[in-house]
């Protein structure tokens, strides 16, 4: 019986060692961010806001475009354009979007810098939403499909932080010859 025990005990020993190498995460799973699920439906009237640590946002609208415009400038392309509902949950100090990225597949597409007038930067307030859009310039080929957006208020590509990200069915998503960016107002 005596002769059993050490097999026994390295049986378990190396049974434990297996499954604490199977439950450690990875390096870049411990700096990840923390992903705020939410999901934009194009035929739902209204939507659940994704509230992280620093931002509520809502996605209430997106359209293809084949053309943005603002003011007098303009661009022609494969166009998505996101309208978001956002505000600050718990405090305005670092309430603002500063990096919006659209992700489909492998694929990562930051919002336009060329387009004037986005949500991006725009600080927002506790209990008041600022209604905005971002534009994200596609390749030719991308219109169906599903995407997610991210938002956080860090500019750098955020760690140990929470972001906000909402799948967008993209073949679910209007199409429009072209489109206007509205600057970001304060909803009424």
């Amino acid at each position: 019986m005596r002769k059993g025990v050490p097999w026994v005990v390295g049986a378990a020993l190396a049974a434990a060692a297996g499954a604490i190498t199977v439950l450690t995460p990875s390096p870049d799973a411990l700096r990840a961010p923390i992903l705020v699920q939410g999901r934009f439906d194009p035929d739902a009237a209204a939507h659940q806001p994704v509230v992280t640590r620093t931002l509520s946002a809502e996605v209430i609208g997106a359209v293809f475009a084949e053309r943005v415009e603002i003011d007098d400038w303009r661009a022609d392309g494969n166009w998505l354009v996101v309208t978001i509902a956002a505000s600050a949950p718990h405090s305005e100090v670092d309430a603002v979007i500063e990096l919006a990225t659209l992700r489909i597949g492998d694929e990562i597409f930051h919002a336009s810098e060329r387009v004037r007038g986005t949500l991006v930067g725009e600080q927002l307030r506790i209990g008041i939403d600022t209604v905005g859009m971002l534009a994200f310039e596609l390749p030719a080929d991308v219109d169906a499909g599903d995407a997610e957006l991210w938002l956080s208020s860090s500019y750098l590509t955020p760690r140990l932080d929470d972001v906000a990200a909402v799948a967008i069915p993209l073949d679910r998503v209007p199409a429009a010859s072209s489109i206007e960016i509205t600057p970001p107002e304060a909803a009424s």
